[in-house]
């Protein structure tokens, strides 16, 4: 026993040496269900051989009965279903009947499926489960209140609250005395509230995100016909076609198909191909990817039943990523953060030392502290009351309100996205975005409408529109062999629910024209064709070769024949001869080659996708050894046919072309097509212009530039507009190049092939419809629609992210700088801080929340689009910005410094009233300074400002709520009463930040940044 448990520990010790950190989690899981199970077995073994044979048993009084829960519905329950496919044993398969005696016992068949009825699928999820999976209980509203006292600030002004309140109540009573104690303790209570339920509302929008993320469309057979069903609504019986890329959804056996390699790497952390087949290894597990080939399987268990179930249940979505940008905030954060400890420190050691030295006055002019006089309640009140005034200046200058911004605005933008077809896999990716110079981008889907129809077929040299010929006039023996090779050679399948009811085509876009165009013009039959063949081996497409391949037996004459689909060029370099519309063999001589390439060179010129369809006979002897060898025969093929696929381009998409190259992004097509239908669709859609140059290397073939030496490479990569005829490493290396280069590359993809391109792109974009889960999982956008207008899109809001934060940067650098300058001075000079800790509060809650809200939710605007891409090094706060948050922040010290000191004889006032105007005319300067930060370089700031109702309605709540703690909340804030004139004497003062804030944006800024010019002096 322990011998097999060290070689299964040691197995499972290797696959986890070689995982990463992010996936030891669940290899840990899966290891631990599986040597538990293992030695649970083994003990139960061991202990049941060993004392057999020692002890001798009495004979029972009773009888015992051995009951198993069953569903009476079904002849196998649900514990011997999930032990079968767990423990991969083709014996205790066969004891059920192989895998038709379980598809038996579940009621299901083979061929059509379950049923689909409501009441079959309600009663197969009640005995067997959904498949759906127990996650861990999200976070709650209070799990983000605690996160929120955890701040040290805030625990330490909840200390001197409490402190202001215990003495307050001692000298003055408790009806008088819990003001300034309780003022503070609402004052942080509000703050934690606000930033708990900001925090909560993102934590909510994530997890629907990751709920549609989630939310798989899997091809499943019910009642004869193929369709797509959510992954969540797969039960037990279904049939479910897996092919290259696909995700297997639940716990599984396989029924047929060809070629199929699956990467059980998420479950095993075993690197290879696992090959799966109905003889040897026909057990399918859950959350596996399909790496090769296609087949259809049969579902045993789903949901918790499944290992894969069982795992996902023990492990959360993490959350907490932190892009870039949050982590450059950080840092920036944490600077100013000890700028202000700093000055506070100053304060605090500077009103200490004037309190003790007798130099602080209370509100009858008396000294607070007159040594061995002075109580020690007021020494220790006093006291707290600096440190309280020190810590909120601390609270202020610490911008903690930056990371949130970055949080709103990129929560706020997903969600728009999620509406504008773009689905945010990965936070980093939206600000990303914006950054982009470059985008390669797929055509088929991307570029065109992805709807497709064969409008061209060529038989030999004849094009057969063109004589009017129908299936009739062409020889039998040509079309009954286009038939095979087209029913065949596919992954897609034709379902009619009755004879005269409308044919229903299922598969990718291109098979279902093919397949369109044999039935409806060529009058094929499917199933008769499937009938009258068997098929011995399988070459599925892959981008690589572009072409797919069948070997098949016919069953009344037993011949073998093999069948190629594929590239039209390459087909017909796989030939040397071809077929006529009367049947006769013709040798492909040179010159009748030529020919051939001309009339593919002709319809790739019309925008057609050309395919080719060629067929050989093969002896048996030569059949044999190529079953050995798993491979099909590649030369001396005879040319059946080709045809030419129309794939219109989408409507919009040379608008959305010219828009981003207008935004100084350089759009790069990489196709699969031919040199020719590549430069016509990139023509038609503004990524070539009509006349260029195509001399110059502005288009090249996948397998030119990957002939070129990496010098070349490196020169040549910029001008490159078209590769066609491209392979995924094509695509790879291109992405690399311009990433050596310093470009910031987004790249689409739907192919699992493409993931290694989408992984090393800066941001992946993959295809919703068409993408397979593989190149869904390497990407960090999925583009619903699969339309490059989405993708315009989406560098619209990268664009609009970056700069949301930089605004909201402005404003609330503006407010520190102003906050800092003014306690510190009023501090040294006065001995007393003018605005009070729940004044700064306020402040802040204004400033952090409030404006971080109003300013990250700007939608974005067209002249995002007529600046060029962020570069990768550009400094966050640039010179426009210094410009404009120095300006205001000097014009609100100026103002405010002149009232703390003249205030009292320029408006004849009390002391407490004047301290109210300056409070008053520093939250106003930030109200009127918000509407400044709308724009960094326009003048014009109230320009779509009705748009944003959000924004309004902020600034509307802001005055509302000042006008209340002037007015009404005397005790609470420390305010007097302010008349009519002198809240027009504040608004006036704060409504200069306008004027000032249009002047300042006429003075020109040197584009090289303000702080290279110190190091440059260093």
């Amino acid at each position: 026993m322990t011998t097999v448990l060290q070689s299964d520990m040691l197995c499972f010790d290797y696959a986890n040496a070689t995982l990463t950190k992010s996936r030891k989690k669940w290899h840990s899981l899966f290891v631990t269900i599986y040597c538990s199970r293992k030695f649970s077995s083994l003990v139960v073994k061991s202990s049941t051989s060993k004392h057999e044979s020692d002890v001798v048993r009495r004979s029972p009084s009773y009888v015992s009965l051995n009951v198993v829960p069953q569903s009476s519905a079904f002849g196998i329950d649900q514990t011997a279903l999930v032990e079968l496919v767990k423990e991969k044993k083709v014996e205790r398969l066969q004891k059920h009947g192989g895998v038709n005696g379980v598809a038996s016992d579940l009621g299901t068949d083979t061929r059509v499926g379950i049923s689909g009825s409501t009441e079959d699928v309600v009663c197969r999820r009640e005995a067997f489960g959904s498949n759906t999976y127990k996650k861990p209980p999200t976070k709650g509203f209070f799990h983000f209140v605690i996160e929120a006292f955890r701040d040290l600030t805030i625990m330490i002004l909840l200390g001197c609250a409490a402190l202001s309140l215990g003495f307050g109540i001692k000298e003055h009573g408790l009806k008088e005395g819990w003001y300034d104690g309780g003022s503070i303790f609402v004052a942080v209570f509000l703050v934690i509230a606000v930033s708990a339920i900001s925090n909560y509302r993102q934590n909510r929008q994530f997890d629907k995100l990751s709920k549609v993320s989630n939310n798989i469309q899997i091809d499943v057979v019910r009642g004869g016909r193929r369709q797509q069903i959510s992954i969540f609504d797969i039960v037990v019986g279904d049939i479910v076609c897996l092919k290259i890329g696909d995700q297997v959804p639940a716990d599984g056996l396989f029924i047929d198909g060809h070629s199929l390699q699956v990467d059980e790497s998420s479950m095993t952390g075993e690197s290879d191909h696992v090959e799966v087949n109905g003889s040897r290894n026909p057990f399918l597990l859950s959350g596996t990817k399909v790496a090769d080939g296609y087949a259809r399987m049969l579902v045993t268990s789903v949901g918790m039943n499944t290992t894969w179930g069982q795992m996902m249940c023990q492990i959360s979505r993490d959350n907490d990523e932190e892009t870039p940008l949050q982590a450059r905030l950080n840092k920036l954060t944490s600077a100013i953060g000890k700028v202000g400890l700093a000055v506070a420190v100053l304060v605090l050691v500077i009103l200490l030392v004037r309190y003790f030295t007798g130099n602080t006055t209370d509100e009858k002019g008396n000294r607070e502290f007159n040594g061995s006089k002075t109580k020690t309640d007021d020494i220790i009140n006093a006291v707290v009351g600096i440190v309280a005034a020190a810590v909120t200046i601390v609270v202020v200058a610490i911008p903690e309100g930056l990371p949130l911004a970055v949080t709103l605005t990129l929560a706020y933008s997903m969600k728009r996205m999620m509406a504008d077809q773009a689905m945010v896999r990965k936070l980093s990716a939206c600000e990303t975005m914006g950054s982009a110079t470059t985008i390669c981008t797929d055509k088929t889907g991307t570029l065109t409408l992805n709807q497709m129809k064969v409008t061209k077929f060529w038989l030999g040299q004849e094009s057969m529109e063109e004589e009017g010929a129908t299936a009739s006039s062409i020889s039998p023996f040509v079309v009954d062999l286009i038939h095979q090779g087209v029913a065949l050679n596919t992954t897609g399948s034709v379902y009619r629910a009755a004879s005269g009811a409308e044919f229903e085509f299922s598969g990718s876009p291109t098979e279902k024209a093919i397949l369109s165009w044999a039935v409806m013009e060529m009058k094929m039959d499917m199933e008769t064709m499937k009938k009258s063949c068997s098929i011995i081996q399988v070459e599925a497409f892959n981008s690589q070769k572009k072409r797919s391949g069948v070997l098949i037996g016919r069953n009344d004459d037993d011949t073998v024949h093999v069948h190629w689909k594929g590239a039209a060029e390459m087909i017909l370099a796989m030939c040397s001869t071809y077929y006529d519309a009367s049947g006769v063999v013709k040798d492909l001589i040179d010159a009748e080659r030529t020919k051939f390439e001309q009339i593919i060179q002709g319809m790739a010129a019309s925008s057609l996708r050309c395919i080719a369809f060629a067929h050989k006979q093969v002896p048996d002897e030569e059949c044999q050894n190529l079953e050995e060898q798993k491979r099909l025969k590649e030369d001396s093929l005879t040319l059946l046919g080709l045809v030419g696929i129309k794939d219109p381009c989408r409507p919009g998409v040379k608008k959305a072309v010219e828009d981003c190259q207008y935004a100084g992004v350089n759009i790069k097509m990489i196709t699969g097509d031919n040199v020719f239908t590549a430069r016509a669709i990139a023509t038609e859609c503004g990524i070539l212009k009509p006349g260029q140059d195509m001399s110059s290397g502005v288009v090249v073939e996948g397998e030119e530039f990957r002939n070129y030496t990496p010098e070349e490479r490196m020169e040549k990569v910029e001008k490159i507009r078209v590769m066609a005829r491209s392979s995924p490493f094509d695509k790879l290396l291109m992405v690399q190049c311009l990433k050596q280069k310093g470009h910031v590359v987004a790249v689409t993809g739907d192919g699992t092939n493409d993931a290694p391109a989408l992984k090393e792109a800066d941001i992946g974009l993959s295809m919703g419809i068409q993408g397979t889960e593989v190149a869904k999982e390497s990407s960090d956008i999925v583009i619903l629609d699969d339309n490059f207008a989405s993708v315009a899109t989406v560098l619209r809001w990268g664009r609009c992210v970056y700069t949301n934060i930089q605004k909201f940067i402005q404003f609330q650098l503006t407010v520190n700088v102003a906050a800092l300058c003014i306690n510190f001075v009023a501090a040294v000079s006065a001995g007393e801080v003018p605005l009070t800790a729940v004044q700064l509060l306020w402040v802040n809650l204004i400033m952090d929340t409030l404006g971080a809200l109003a300013l990250a939710t700007e939608r974005p605007t067209k002249e995002l689009m007529e600046k060029p891409p962020v570069g990768r090094t550009e400094p966050l706060i640039t010179n426009i910005m210094w410009r404009n948050l120095l300006a205001q922040a000097l014009y609100q010290i100026a103002v405010l410094l002149t009232l703390q000191f003249s205030g009292e004889s320029i408006f004849g006032v009390t002391e407490k009233v004047n301290d109210t105007l300056i409070f008053n005319t520093f939250v106003l300067c930030q109200v009127f300074n918000e509407f400044n930060a709308r724009k960094l370089e326009k003048k014009n700031v109230f320009e779509g400002i009705h748009k944003n109702k959000l924004f309004i309605g902020i600034i509307g709540t802001t005055i509302l709520l000042q006008v209340v703690m002037v007015e009404f909340l005397k005790r609470f804030a420390d305010t007097e009463r302010l008349n009519w004139g002198q809240w027009g004497a504040c608004i006036a003062m704060a409504a200069v930040s306008w004027p000032l804030g249009w002047v300042v944006k006429c003075l020109p800024v040197p584009e090289k940044h303000i702080f290279s010019y110190l190091k440059w002096r260093k």
